[in-house]
């Protein structure tokens, strides 16, 4: 690795510090495909917003938001270091004066790790060095008021001094620099007067060379009587005199004393002895000014790499602090809870709410429903049903962000949170194919469920969603059985699982960890109303023809489905079999056997017209869906 970036860096290698060795028990662990379904960092479609980064993201530096992507993709697995983080963010969270005040001053400091970096890499410049000793010396001033916190958690004890250190150089470069330098060197300017004297004496003859020059632009005026006369200079010609092309003709002349040098359409440019002797020593002065800064810009750099493993350390401190007020702002506008951190395994979430859903909800105006979650010893495997739409994967996902959001250091969106230690986090939510490595849905599906089987421990925490839906019902239902089986008796993991396959909740009676729960629906007026809120026990029904009725399927096909489920239930409830009593149902084209008549359909979209409400256009558009409908029939 090293070798392919110095041969890409030709020769200009970045800044970068030993490896450190890094055990796998030290984080939790999180495979590809659950940060993908997940969606810790970057949605599905591969963009920040919609991510739980996004969600959570309140910091107000570009190295504190790098910090917490690093942190939100790699939990702590040290209860020691996740409790030093989270007090952390409780000193910035429960003091709001001093949480702005922070904020405010890391606002205003400039990226000193960017700054380093671009340095180390040989593609530094004075603006670089500039914002080095800007934001040094900030750091210095933030440390000081860190050091008269009383009582400081132990994190701020460790991140204070790192702020601090760096007084040579901040005083090196708040003499050497201007208060603002350009970005390129070759702008020159950015040495401070009195810095260096030759510097100065070579500054001096310029600025007299030019004033020599502007002399001789108002005598060449005199002589020549042309008060459009000027001095001019430009990369091609250097100084030069320029005059309108109507005053160019007594210049022509060789007693003039003008030679000249270029003719354009308005203006015509000639030199003379006299500023050709002026325009070489003010060159030579700015020439030689410009190289005596590129040498103090070398030491000045070589000065500031000397320090680069404290400087980065610094960056560091500034990021940590960065990521403690910006979950603490975070936690405060949203009324997270502190979550508590236990060695046993439970899982207990008090009023638990998903970060990127609520703060959808709420833009619209709406309010997000919180759920409880309680997984113990003695429950730690929920079976979870109910219609779509109801919130089952909303729910599955919630837990699953929380269980992250704690172990990173972060208050969670609870009232009230009591984990245990998840060691490996495991999701298998939605469906998708990968066509690239001939893989379908279903393929997709079992890879990645016969991997939770073969790594999850009973420390781990997995959510799963709809297994065996991606084949036919009966080895989809068998798969599905088998897995919940293998969690409880091989794994033994906390587990939500969710499903549409109800046959499932027998085992319920044979699985003494597995808990029956299931999101709440009501039907109101042939509508189905989503309650979205979890419930002890099974669901009734799945509610499948109403989700599709509420989605805008036409009462035609839904009153058909309604008849297939009525064969289906029949048969079922005769021999126990799922596809039982389906060889005497009709062709779906026998339209005669669908107990709905279009004068009955008619009649109820004509009930539900307003027809005091509606526009001359709203009514005619009714009258054509009307007899749209009419011929249907």
């Amino acid at each position: 690795l090293v070798a392919y970036l110095e041969h890409n860096a030709k020769g200009t290698m970045p800044f970068l510090r030993p490896p450190r060795i890094g055990r796998a028990a030290e984080t939790m662990a999180i495979d590809a495909a659950t940060r993908e379904s997940l969606e810790l960092t970057c949605t599905t479609g591969g963009v920040r917003k919609g991510s739980l980064l996004d969600a959570v993201d309140r910091t107000v530096t570009g190295a504190g938001a790098r910090l917490l992507g690093a942190d939100l993709g790699a939990p702590l697995m040290d209860k020691a270091a996740i409790d030093a983080r989270l007090d952390l963010v409780r000193l910035f969270h429960d003091d709001q004066a001093a949480r702005e005040r922070l904020r405010s001053t890391l606002r205003a400091l400039p990226d000193i790790g960017r700054a380093l970096g671009r340095l180390a890499a040989g593609r530094g410049g004075p603006r670089d060095l500039g914002q080095l000793r800007d934001g040094l010396d900030g750091a210095w001033s933030l440390g000081e008021r860190m050091d008269a916190i009383v009582d400081p958690p132990v994190l701020l004890r460790d991140i204070a001094p790192r702020l601090r250190g760096h007084g040579a150089l901040i005083d090196l470069l708040k003499r050497a620099l201007v208060p603002s330098p350009p970005i390129e060197a070759s702008d020159g300017g950015y040495i401070a007067a009195g810095y260096d004297a030759a510097l100065d004496d070579l500054r001096d003859a310029g600025a007299g060379g030019r004033r020599a020059i502007a002399a001789l632009e108002a005598e060449f005026r005199t002589a020549t009587g042309v008060t459009a006369l000027k001095i001019r200079h430009n990369g091609v010609l250097g100084y030069h005199v320029e005059v309108p092309a109507r005053a160019a003709d007594p210049l022509m002349k060789p007693e003039s004393g003008f030679t000249h040098r270029q003719t354009l359409a308005g203006v015509v440019r000639f030199n003379t002895p006299a500023l050709h002797e002026v325009a070489a020593k003010v060159s030579q002065a700015g020439a030689h000014g410009l190289a005596a800064e590129a040498a103090h810009l070398e030491e000045l750099t070589a000065q500031a790499l000397a320090g680069r493993e404290a400087i980065a350390a610094t960056a560091d401190a500034l990021a940590r602090l960065d990521v403690a007020a910006g979950l603490a702002e975070r936690a405060a506008e949203g009324a997270w809870a502190r979550p508590s951190l236990v060695d046993h395994a439970c899982f207990e979430i008090e009023g638990g709410r998903h970060p990127v859903v609520e703060a959808a909800v709420a833009k619209s105006g709406d309010r997000f429903v919180a759920n409880d979650c309680n997984l113990s010893e003695s429950s730690r495997l929920w079976l979870v049903t109910g219609p779509n739409m109801g919130g089952k994967s909303t729910f599955l996902r919630q837990n699953a962000l929380i269980a992250v959001l704690a172990q990173a250091g972060s208050y969670v969106p609870a009232t009230k949170a009591t984990l245990g230690l998840v060691d490996r986090l495991f999701s298998r939510v939605g469906a998708s194919d990968n066509l690239a490595r001939g893989r379908s849905t279903f393929m997709v599906e079992m890879v990645e469920t016969a991997a939770i089987l073969a790594q999850a421990t009973p420390r781990s925490f997995v959510i799963l969603d709809e297994v065996g839906r991606g084949t036919s019902t009966y080895d989809g239902l068998a798969i599905a059985w088998a897995v919940v089986e293998a969690i409880h008796e091989d794994n033994r993991c906390r587990c939500l699982f969710a499903t549409h396959y109800h046959e499932l909740t027998r085992l319920a009676e044979r699985c003494e960890a597995l808990s029956l729960h299931h999101v709440r629906a009501r039907e109101w007026k042939g509508e189905l109303v989503l309650l979205h809120e979890l419930a002890d026990g099974p669901a009734d029904r799945s509610y499948g023809l109403a989700v599709a009725r509420l989605a805008g399927m036409s009462p035609v096909t839904v009153a058909r489905a309604k008849a297939v489920l009525a064969k289906l239930e029949a048969g079922r409830a005769k021999t126990g079999g799922l596809a039982a009593g389906l060889d005497d149902l009709p062709l779906f084209g026998a339209a005669a056997q669908v107990e709905v008549a279009a004068c009955d359909v008619l009649r109820e979209d004509l009930a539900k017209l307003d027809i005091d409400a509606m526009s001359p256009r709203d009514a005619l558009d009714a009258l054509y869906r009307l007899k749209a409908l009419a011929n249907e029939g």
